[in-house]
């Protein structure tokens, strides 16, 4: 099983819309790519820097994932034609935000479990 067996089903891989090296495409878009570099870095970032996730800073991961939003909905629509760096930049700081709303998501329902002993 190659990787791009897997990653067909979380990305649409289009060429136009990914990054290659060397004439080897990434299994995944240049969007994608961001949302994984924002996930890996906060990863790092929390390991070493312990983030406290509050409900402000839950707040601000909707906030940044808007960018991105944005910048797919409009393309979608046909408003405008984005590029890769712009994908790969509001991919990044969508990522973070997506992991820090997953992770306060989580984190909720497991103290809610717990504290309900369920």
């Amino acid at each position: 099983m190659k990787v791009t067996d897997i990653t067909k089903y979380m990305c649409h891989r289009r060429p136009d819309r990914t990054f290659s090296y060397k004439g080897h495409y990434f299994p995944v878009c240049a969007r994608c790519t961001g949302f994984y570099t924002g996930l890996i870095l906060f990863v790092i970032y929390n390991i070493l820097n312990h983030v406290d996730l509050s409900f402000n800073l839950f707040l601000i991961s909707l906030i940044l994932m808007i960018p991105a939003f944005i910048d797919g909905f409009t393309q979608y629509l046909g408003l405008r034609e984005s590029f890769n760096t712009l994908r790969f930049v509001t991919g990044v700081i969508g990522g973070i935000g997506l992991i820090i709303a997953i992770t306060f998501i989580i984190k909720n329902i497991i103290s809610y479990l717990i504290l309900n002993g369920l």
